[in-house]
């Protein structure tokens, strides 16, 4: 009975050991595979390893940073290049999750300019796709979830940190991002035009018109109210949009 009872004891604590080993996160294998090295030096290893483009290497030496030492005198910098390492490595999710993270426990920052400025940029990443962008696939029906967060992003960049670094830069891709919010609007009114729903056609017209003024896809907007409208028989509606359409020309 007793050599029963210790083998099946025996047999448990192995189970329990085997389940421990394969439940242990890959972060922290990664950050056995960091030397056992002072804040500083391991620092001095990611900064030249990120400078050098290894983001992957350099993530793995940030992470090792960040948890064996998350009050160190560097440990916002070391959150700012994690964050950067991962948008270069085309991780987006951990990047937004890192920058989410940085937001919330750090909301007087004096780097809080560059975090909207990266979370703008991580966005933008997000909507891409780089093999469909590369075949010329167009993507403008899409839905812009994402270009419609990064638009907020900037726009918070630009409104709150008007004398940032980042903002000259920011307001060139809100001007980018707003043409490709707009274009999107124009393709699902199409779709909507050529299946004779003139109504929600009208209206997504409209929509550009009132939200997108200042993109280049206003005319076209205008364009598919005049014949929208003159579908559904609204002389009146189509009368004043071709009003406004040629005050624009």
């Amino acid at each position: 009975m007793i050599n029963t009872m210790g083998k099946r004891a025996f047999s448990i604590a192995l189970i329990l050991s085997t389940l421990s080993a394969c439940s242990s996160k890959p972060e922290q294998k990664e950050i056995e595979r960091v030397p056992n090295k002072s804040a500083q030096a391991l620092y001095l290893d990611a900064k030249q390893t990120l400078d050098s483009g290894l983001y992957v290497r350099a993530i793995e030496l940030l992470s090792a940073i960040d948890s064996r030492y998350p009050f160190g005198p560097m440990s916002k910098q070391v959150q700012m290049d994690l964050i950067f390492a991962y948008y270069q490595s085309n991780n987006v999710e951990q990047s937004l999750a890192n920058i989410d993270r940085f937001l919330r426990l750090n909301p007087n920052h004096k780097d809080l300019d560059y975090m909207y400025y990266m979370r703008g940029l991580v966005n933008i990443k997000a909507d891409e796709n780089a093999f469909q962008e590369y075949f010329g696939v167009d993507r403008a029906d899409r839905d812009p979830k994402k270009t419609r967060e990064a638009f907020k992003d900037l726009s918070t960049l630009v409104k709150r940190f008007p004398q940032s670094h980042y903002t000259p830069e920011a307001k060139k891709r809100l001007g980018w991002l707003l043409n490709k919010m707009a274009r999107y609007e124009i393709k699902v009114a199409d779709y909507y035009y050529e299946r004779e729903a003139y109504l929600a056609a009208a209206n997504r017209g409209k929509y550009v018109v009132e939200h997108f003024s200042q993109s280049s896809y206003t005319n076209e907007a205008l364009e598919m109210m005049v014949k929208s409208y003159d579908k559904l028989g609204l002389a009146d509606l189509s009368k004043n949009a071709q009003s406004t359409l040629n005050l624009n020309k």
